[in-house]
């Protein structure tokens, strides 16, 4: 039988089924069903089948509301920024400008060249595909021009 998970008593089990049934983020709205289903006595495993989580994002979302408490409930994807892009704006600038002339071989840029360019400025080996998304991105800045 799964272990029974406890709660650290940030919210008691009232106000847990309240913020369950009156959250409009379905998101958060899932975390305080997922918090109030264990506080009732649920195991973890019944709460995974209500809810169709898993039994690993159960013990994480818990885990999770013992160290940060009611606030640290909900969609918290807005709050990550992202990677931070592979060119900063001067380095873009750089490629912008030699997009607009042809490239050392006389022919035409193109995603595998493009990556080459970035990897020479990176010291490290970018992919193709992500040379053919800078190429892309620049270029319809260079048509809009």
């Amino acid at each position: 039988m799964p272990k029974r998970l406890a709660l650290a008593p940030h919210l008691s089990l009232s106000e847990l089924e309240s913020r369950y049934r009156k959250a409009s983020d379905p998101v958060g709205r899932t975390h305080y069903q997922i918090l109030w289903l264990i506080a009732k006595g649920n195991n973890s495993q019944q709460v995974a089948e209500v809810t169709g989580y898993s039994l690993f994002w159960i013990r994480s979302l818990i885990k999770r509301y013992n160290q940060e408490g009611p606030q640290a409930m909900g969609d918290r994807r807005r709050e990550n920024p992202g990677a931070t892009p592979l060119l900063d704006d001067e380095l873009k600038a750089l490629l912008l400008q030699a997009l607009k002339q042809s490239p050392a071989d006389g022919t035409k840029w193109n995603g595998v060249k493009v990556a080459r360019w970035m990897s020479d400025r990176l010291n490290r080996s970018i992919s193709p595909q992500r040379g053919w998304e800078y190429f892309k991105t620049l270029s319809v800045d260079l048509n809009t021009k």
